[in-house]
């Protein structure tokens, strides 16, 4: 069978071994998964990349960066789900967690996104003064260069040393955990009471749509992304956690993955600018049909 003797030469084997439905299945669905993740995260940056008048709003760069992250998380899948991976301790050919470490990447961007909407909000005259998008855009490289720093060090120092790094890494991660639910609930409370009270106008449905979106994506961030943190807390902690034979038959780490697909969708779905902006920019070129006339207008956030 042509799929089971791709490996024939000595690479690295597939995920599945093909002796069952189930088998075909799972490849399947890691492809398909992988092909939409990219389609649909992809378009999101180069949309963004693309529009000037989205360049300039502060919460369309911390979509870009997610959207960049999450295009590269759809690539990543191409060899984590389709072929035969482990990452972790004890890890079988993986990654060094390069890739996994991008979606430390997004809680990172998170994180800080929710602190910019609530002082954008709250605070909107120290906010117009101080975070400008230079402080943005810098606050956006930290968060990869903070992720991918913890995976270097992890790569080099002994094997006793990384366990208690990532030890450490585990109880940070449940701080910053912490840390976006309290956020998300007081933006949520920000939304609900103190835009309500303010003024109809160009600038309050503006807040009030960008407070929407990221309570929406971090929610679904946690749902999706907490079983797999969970799982992993028990195996370090208590050694009661699942294991299991790769990362294409992890249903955690799928879940995880799945923000890739989730995240973008929700930019779309929560933000009429982006939507005709994609359309004119991205499925306009490869769908003429689909193209509007209409003139792309987004207001400002401030």
């Amino acid at each position: 069978m042509f799929l089971s003797n791709i490996t024939d030469s000595g690479g690295v084997p597939l995920s599945v071994d093909f002796d069952s439905p189930v088998d075909y299945l799972i490849f399947i669905f890691q492809l398909l998964f992988a092909t939409a993740a990219v389609l649909v995260a992809g378009p999101v940056a180069i949309t963004i990349c693309s529009t000037r008048a989205l360049r300039l709003q502060n919460r369309f760069i911390f979509m870009l960066n997610t959207s960049i992250c999450d295009t590269l998380v759809g690539f990543s899948v191409f060899y984590l789900g389709l072929f035969d991976v482990q990452e972790g301790y004890p890890s079988r050919n993986g990654t060094y967690n390069m890739l996994p470490s991008l979606l430390g990447v997004n809680i990172m961007t998170f994180l800080v996104a929710q602190f910019d909407r609530y002082f954008a909000v709250c605070h909107p005259f120290i906010y117009t003064r101080f975070v400008t998008r230079a402080v943005v855009i810098t606050a956006n490289i930290y968060c990869w260069l903070h992720s991918y720093a913890q995976s270097i060090i992890l790569s080099f120092v002994p094997l006793s040393r990384a366990m208690q790094v990532y030890f450490y890494t585990i109880i940070g991660l449940q701080i910053i955990v912490f840390t976006k639910v309290v956020m998300t609930i007081k933006l949520y409370v920000i939304a609900r009471v103190q835009l309500e009270r303010d003024p109809p106008s160009a600038e309050r449905e503006s807040k009030k749509e960008s407070l929407r979106i990221i309570i929406f994506v971090v929610i679904s961030f946690l749902v999706l992304w907490c079983p797999s943190f969970v799982n992993l807390v028990l195996r370090l902690a208590f050694r009661q956690g699942i294991t299991f034979r790769n990362e294409a038959t992890n249903p955690f780490a799928i879940l995880a993955r799945f923000n890739a697909v989730c995240t973008p969708a929700v930019y779309l779905w929560g933000s009429p600018a982006l939507r005709e902006a994609a359309v004119r920019t991205v499925w306009g070129r490869v769908c003429p049909r689909c193209k509007k006339s209409k003139r792309i207008h987004v207001s400002s956030l401030r």
